[in-house]
């Protein structure tokens, strides 16, 4: 069995125990069924006596109860001790539905191998280690088939075998640096999530979901695990995937959020739930390319207003200065960038409101960030470019006060 009684009998809150010693805040205890932080499991929360505990650390391969403060109770005394059976149950589900996560990435994923996991407060990270790309179809497979295994209410079992006797098994799921609580001595501790019409023993012969070896606590079967929904994926790391799931109320609230949001996306598109992706995916498609249509359109417009203007000599060179109250930065940027040399050695486009900005290129030997210095010298504002293009903003005068200085 794992070190930790908790991991063997995690059905176990209540109990009574003599107190081996009191070191301030910290207590030891003859035997305990509070489980000590380990493997990404957090410490077991309750009380011993009257007095809450805030932690549980494993020091030595004793479990080093932290109290909120400092007992009255001395090294002899019996107390009682009550370990919080929701928190307790919660980490039991969390873990379970982690090893249900796992069993899914054997059906879905290639090279697989376990990374790591993590219990949060509001959701729970397993690190996958696979060649196999996590994309939002992979996500909702993994969703489905966890559910499918709490559904189908599988026995969860846990055994201790030789060590030597487990590497040999293909089957089970090790990582020696983040199960260290699995062994003990020459043994390890195996959880299986069995098939649906085994005993739960772990040497069974049938298919099992998962096997895996762990040290932490589990519920009896998956029905127990409750409603499980996968939140998302990152990748923390070079061939490491992470999903992130939850457990009880915020998986509820989770799905709920989906179902809220698919259900308002089906009324706004006017289509049936099934057909929302599809109906989704062809208004994303007539947006952009109406939005090319307008850029389209404001390029024209930007380039009519080009063709009227009147150009000035400066120089020995032709400078072409205009001003564009309704075109955005980047249009004008664009095409101040592009024109220079075409319509003019120098084009400078001044738009916006209030503080205006300008937009400056320039094809001839005059510096495009010499001209956008002069700009901000005599308007304040800030900008900057090269020598070809350049552009500056918040100007303290109104556009046409810039475009008739400019002039």
């Amino acid at each position: 069995m794992s070190g930790q009684r908790a991991a063997a009998e995690p059905y176990t809150t209540r109990f009574e125990t003599e107190v081996s010693t009191v070191d301030g805040r910290e207590v030891r205890l003859e035997t305990t069924y509070f489980y000590a932080e380990s493997g990404g499991q957090p410490a077991d929360r309750g009380q011993i006596g009257d007095v809450a505990v805030e932690d549980v650390q494993l020091v030595d391969g004793e479990h080093v109860h932290i109290l909120e403060t400092e007992p009255s109770f001395r090294a002899g005394a019996r107390v009682l001790c009550s370990i919080d059976w929701s928190f307790r149950m919660y980490c039991m589900r969390a873990h379970t539905a982690s090893h249900a996560l796992y069993g899914a990435g054997r059906r879905l994923l290639s090279d697989l191998g376990y990374g790591g996991f993590d219990i949060g407060e509001e959701k729970v990270r397993v690190d996958l280690e696979t060649s196999t790309t996590v994309d939002d179809e992979v996500l909702v497979e993994l969703d489905r088939l966890v559910n499918r295994a709490v559904w189908e209410s599988r026995p969860v079992s846990w055994t201790s075998i030789p060590v030597d006797g487990a590497r040999e098994r293909e089957a089970i799921a090790f990582n020696d640096a983040t199960e260290e609580e699995a062994f003990t001595g020459d043994d390890v501790r195996i959880v299986t999530i069995g098939s649906e019409d085994d005993n739960g023993d772990a040497n069974d012969s049938s298919d099992p979901w998962d096997v895996a070896a762990c040290g932490g606590t589990h519920v009896r079967n998956t029905r127990e695990i409750g409603p499980v929904t996968v939140l998302d994926r990152s990748n923390p790391g070079e061939g490491l995937t992470r999903v992130e799931f939850a457990v009880g109320p915020r998986a509820i609230e989770r799905r709920t959020t989906e179902k809220q949001t698919t259900l308002a996306a089906k009324d706004a598109l006017g289509v049936g739930i099934a057909d929302v992706s599809d109906e989704l995916e062809r208004v994303i498609e007539e947006r952009d390319a109406l939005a090319d249509d307008v850029r389209t359109l404001r390029r024209e417009m930007i380039e009519t207003r080009l063709e009227r203007a009147d150009r000035l000599e400066r120089d020995g060179e032709q400078w072409l200065v205009t001003a564009l109250e309704d075109v955005s930065s980047d249009d004008a940027a664009e095409v101040a960038r592009e024109r220079a040399g075409d319509v003019a050695d120098v084009v400078v486009l001044v738009g916006g409101e209030g503080a205006p900005f300008a937009a400056v290129g320039s094809a001839g030997s005059r510096s495009a960030a010499a001209i956008v210095d002069d700009l901000t010298d005599e308007f304040g504002g800030g900008g900057g470019g090269s020598d070809r293009f350049a552009q500056a903003g918040g100007f303290d005068a109104p556009l046409e006060v810039v475009v008739d200085w400019l002039e």
